[in-house]
């Protein structure tokens, strides 16, 4: 079966919880990385690369091109400079490799295996030589059920290959699960009452959720990365009205307002066309962080329709007005949006949104920026199963 790269993006909500418990909770200090990856060609004794040529001519710009949907470009971009992608060896890539091992029945572990021990015959080390594992190897007789596969966190990629290239979707969503980002899911929360929501599809509002390249990452994802860092990052103490800027515009300026909600958190953003992300995107959006796991968030939505990356909805049709959790005390009014800024009006224990002075407050603090994730092992295999747009 072909498909094309949209077609085989992966999206998998329905086992995001066996990750939840091995992803970071606490927020901490990030600094910038820069992390060599490598990439690795595969192929079986049974199933080579229709055709190869194409491959590896395709490989370097798909991991390290110039142009903005490569995963260089798109993490470079998407981090702020703050974490960047480089090539492990001075090919950009290795491969075809010929391993003897049949590529029925999806051999993942072994395929891991027995490239790491190729590898080391040819005297690259794990951790000093290259940091990330991509494992390329061609889909036509393995039968896996997923376009990618990856260790949340950890090092390693496996790219079920259809065709010549699989592109920054299936790539970037990948490495987004070494990161430490999990599947992003959406709570139906009709009328805006956060303690009646049910689970219900995906985001598309993240590359991790469905919305592709073109939607970056969410603002929880950015804060579990540490990449809104400088004060872009707030945690509201206060009741007030709050001033965003664009999640992914220039310049400086709050893109994300961080609020308790009993123990999980309620992270605010405000969306809008900035550089190559977000044309499809706009208005205030809501995420809900179970138990401080800022890379384990959903999207919180007030509509039975959802804006996807392919359909015609409205720009704005996921965005929230008002929010309450009578249980936790807390509201969330939208003041206005558009243009690039928005304000927001937050109240915290039982205060009335009415009597909240329209003037924007400063009565928030920094949020600590979360650790970028130093994978050290393989850790669970994120499963990325095919799907067609």
């Amino acid at each position: 079966m072909k498909l094309s790269a949209l077609g085989r993006i992966a999206l998998a909500t329905g086992i995001a919880v066996l990750t939840t418990a091995t992803l970071p909770g606490t927020p901490a200090a990030a600094a910038p990385v820069k992390r060599k990856i490598l990439p690795v060609l595969v192929e079986f004794n049974d199933a080579s690369f229709q055709f190869p040529d194409k491959v590896k001519a395709s490989t370097p710009d798909t991991y390290f091109g110039a142009k903005s949907d490569s995963a260089a470009s798109f993490l470079s971009e998407v981090s702020r400079g703050q974490y960047t992608v480089v090539p492990a060896v001075q090919e950009q890539f290795l491969g075809p490799i010929k391993l003897d091992l049949s590529a029925a029945g999806c051999p993942q572990g072994k395929i891991n295996q027995m490239t790491r021990e190729e590898l080391t015959k040819r005297g690259l080390v794990a951790g000093k030589d290259y940091e990330s594992l991509s494992i390329v190897f061609p889909a036509q007789k393995t039968d896996c059920p997923w376009a990618g596969l990856a260790t949340l966190p950890g090092p390693t990629t496996w790219i079920n290959l259809y065709g010549t290239a699989s592109g920054i979707d299936v790539v970037g969503h990948e490495l987004g699960h070494n990161l430490g980002f999990g599947h992003q899911g959406r709570f139906l929360c009709r009328g805006g009452n956060l303690g009646a929501c049910k689970s219900e599809g995906t985001s598309y509002k993240s590359i991790m959720g469905a919305g592709y390249r073109a939607s970056g990452f969410s603002a929880p994802e950015l804060i579990h990365a540490g990449w809104l860092s400088g004060g872009a990052s707030l945690k509201v103490t206060k009741s007030g009205v709050y001033t965003l800027r664009s999640l992914h515009g220039k310049g400086s300026g709050v893109r994300a307002l961080d609020i308790a909600l009993g123990g999980d958190r309620l992270v605010i953003e405000y969306r809008h066309a900035a550089g190559n992300f977000d044309a499809k995107i706009e208005g205030v959006h809501a995420y809900r962080v179970p138990k401080g796991s800022y890379g384990a968030s959903s999207l919180i939505d007030t509509t039975t329709e959802n804006k996807t990356a392919a359909n015609n909805a409205p720009s704005n049709t996921d965005a929230i007005t008002k929010l309450t959790d009578k249980a936790n005390k807390v509201s969330v009014a939208v003041v206005s949006s558009g243009g690039g800024q928005a304000k927001v009006k937050i109240a915290l224990n039982g205060d009335s949104l009415a009597a909240i002075d329209a003037t924007p407050s400063k009565s928030a603090s920094p949020t600590p920026s979360a650790a970028t994730p130093t994978p050290t092992g393989p850790g669970p295999r994120f499963r990325c199963p095919i799907r067609r747009r």
